[in-house]
């Protein structure tokens, strides 16, 4: 492989995740194969959910159901309608993200039961999966795209990151990247919590719907520190686990 100055920041920032912030890290590019125990799990590359972790999860944070209670809550998490446009999938997903997924089932005495299953947990960190992947292969309708870096927490892609090099302008990255990739393969967006834009100095914080003015720098690690705007910071802002887990549930409108 090739290191522009690009993917040595995509690398750079991947590192970081693992090192730093105790996330797992992995290059996908041309790492991945696909079937159920490839690399993501993943069945194929229009697969934006990674299934196979979000299934463990559903099954250690709501222990002892039956196989019909996950089985309607992955269908709820990964289904969508068509017409629906993609702020409106976002806040569907965001509501069963947070406040659960209300499913139905038939309990041992065949009596109809309806109970709501934990996606997260956000009293304890650890007791979820973060996975930061490189170069992810996504397939839309009509085009393929690889984002730079995908932030998935117990399957779910919640972070996107574009990467950019020191000498590019961050804003490029939102007009002609981003926009690029919420139109050939919106469905990566349907989970999304957070958007980055970022290079080695320099680094933006989003959603999906924000406008440029409002994507904004994340310039301390807390109130009384000196501001200091560049890419660690707002890493260590806001993906520190526990960090990453409160904006999810608590400053996400």
């Amino acid at each position: 492989m090739i290191f522009t100055e690009d993917t040595l920041v995509q690398r750079t920032t991947a590192d970081y995740f693992e090192q730093q912030l105790g996330w797992r890290s992995v290059y996908a590019y041309n790492n991945e194969d696909f079937g159920t125990g490839s690399l993501l799990g993943r069945a194929s590359d229009r697969e934006v959910v990674l299934t196979r972790t979000l299934r463990k999860k559903l099954e250690a944070l709501n222990p002892n159901l039956p196989d019909a209670a996950y089985d309607d809550a992955m269908r709820q998490i990964t289904a969508t309608i068509a017409s629906q446009t993609l702020a409106a999938i976002n806040c569907e997903k965001y509501a069963q993200m947070c406040d659960g997924v209300q499913v139905t089932f038939r309990n041992d005495n065949g009596e109809r039961v309806r109970q709501r299953l934990r996606v997260f947990d956000f009293d304890a960190p650890d007791n979820n999966d973060f996975l930061c992947v490189r170069e992810l292969w996504v397939r839309g309708d009509l085009y393929r795209r690889r984002a730079d870096i995908i932030g998935f927490i117990n399957g779910l892609p919640l972070l996107f990151i574009e990467c950019k090099n020191i000498h590019k302008n961050l804003k490029a990255a939102f007009e002609k990247n981003f926009s690029d990739y919420r139109d050939t393969v919106p469905h990566l967006f349907h989970h999304n919590a957070i958007v980055m834009f970022g290079h080695g100095e320099q680094a933006k914080i989003g959603s999906i719907t924000s406008r440029w003015e409002h994507f904004n720098e994340w310039k301390r690690l807390a109130e009384e520190a000196p501001g200091v705007v560049d890419m660690e910071t707002l890493l260590k802002g806001v993906c520190e686990k526990r960090n990453f887990l409160d904006l999810v549930e608590n400053f996400i409108l």
